[in-house]
C-alpha cells in the first residue's frame, strides 16, 4: 500500500522522547529558515532538487544521499519544487537514545558526533547500500505506523540496525561524497564564531580580523550561510544557551556563558526565537 506522508510541521519538534521517523512528500514548500534541533537529524532524499546549507557549507543533495546533522549545527534547506516533487525520510534521534543503544565496543554515536574522525555531513551511497538502507527505513516506518506483536521492541531493533549500517558506510567512505562549496573566508568566520561565541562579536570586528571589507563579508556570508552575520551570531548563542539549559545550567547564569550582554536581552531573544521563556524551557526539559 502507498505510504501516507506526514504533514510538514514548521515547529520542527519531536513528539516522542527517543526518536521518530517521518516520511514527507511535498509539491510545494515555503522557505525553511536557518534552524537547529536538540536532536540528531538523519535525512534521506528520495526525489527532489535540493541544496542544503549546514553551517558554512552548501551541499548539493541527490536522491539516495544521506545527510547527518548534529544538534550544534545550524542548517537550512533550499529546494526547487517546480522541477519535481520533494520526497524524503527524516529521522530524528535523541542523543540519549543513541547512547543507550550503544555498547562498550560499538559506539553508534561515531557517525553522528562532529568530533569523530568518521563524521561527515553527507554520505553518497552505492546502489547496494541505498537498497539496504531504504529497506530498513521502510520497515522502520511501517513498524512505527502499524505496530503489532513486539511493537515495543521492533522499532528499537530496526533503529539499531540502521545506525550500525550508517556507521559502516561512514567508516568505508564509499563513493566520493559531493564536494561542499562555500567561501573560505566565510568558513573561517563561522569556525571563529563557533569558538568565540562567548566574546564580543560584530561584523566590523570580524571583517578586521579576517582582512576583508565588512561589505564583502556581509554579502558573502548571506550568500553562503543564508542569513546575516548578526543573525547567525544570535542563533548560535541561542543554540548554545538552549543546550546548556538542557544540561542543567540555570538561565541566570547561561546568558553570560552564551555571550549575551545582559539577561534582559537574552530573555527577549530566547522567547522571540522559541516561543517560550528560558525558565519555561528549563521546566520542559526536566519533566
Amino acid at each position: 500500500m502507498p505510504l501516507e506522508p506526514n504533514v510538514f510541521d514548521p515547529s520542527q519538534k519531536m513528539k516522542r522522547p527517543d526518536f521518530e521517523l517521518q516520511y514527507k512528500r511535498d509539491a510545494y514548500l515555503k522557505k525553511v529558515e536557518l534552524h537547529h534541533h536538540d536532536f540528531y537529524e538523519i535525512y534521506f532524499l528520495v526525489t527532489g532538487d535540493v541544496t542544503y546549507t549546514i553551517e558554512s557549507k552548501l551541499y548539493r543533495v541527490v536522491p539516495g544521499d544521506i545527510l547527518l546533522i548534529s544538534p550544534r549545527e545550524l542548517h537550512q534547506l533550499h529546494i526547487k519544487t517546480e522541477r519535481e516533487v520533494y520526497e524524503r525520510y527524516v529521522l530524528w534521534v535523541d542523543p540519549r537514545a543513541v547512547k543507550r543503544l550503544s555498547t562498550r565496543h560499538t559506539d553508534l554515536m561515531s557517525c553522528l558526533d562532529p568530533a569523530s574522525p568518521r563524521y561527515r555531513n553527507q554520505l553518497r551511497m552505492s546502489p547496494e547500500d541505498q537498497r539496504r538502507i531504504y529497506d530498513l527505513i521502510g520497515r522502520l516506518y511501517a513498524e512505527l505506523q502499524e505496530g503489532g506483536f513486539g511493537g515495543e521492541l521492533m522499532p528499537e531493533c530496526l533503529l539499531t540496525q540502521l545506525l550500525v549500517e550508517i556507521n559502516r558506510i561512514a567508516e568505508r567512505g564509499g563513493p566520493e561524497e559531493a564536494e561542499a562549496r562555500g567561501g573560505q573566508v566565510v568558513s573561517q568566520v563561522v569556525d571563529y564564531i563557533g569558538a568565540h561565541y562567548g566574546e564580543e562579536l560584530s561584523l566590523e570586528a570580524l571583517a578586521d580580523r579576517f582582512f576583508v571589507s565588512k561589505y564583502h563579508l556581509s554579502h558573502e556570508f548571506a550568500r553562503v550561510v543564508g542569513t546575516s552575520v548578526h543573525r547567525y551570531i544570535m542563533k548560535k548563542r541561542l543554540l548554545i544557551a538552549r543546550q546548556l539549559m538542557a544540561q542543567g545550567v540555570q538561565p541566570s547564569r547561561v546568558w553570560s556563558d552564551a555571550g549575551f550582554g545582559d539577561y534582559t536581552g537574552f530573555y527577549r531573544a530566547f522567547k522571540a526565537e522559541y516561543g517560550v521563556t528560558p525558565r519555561e524551557y528549563c521546566r520542559s526539559v526536566t519533566q
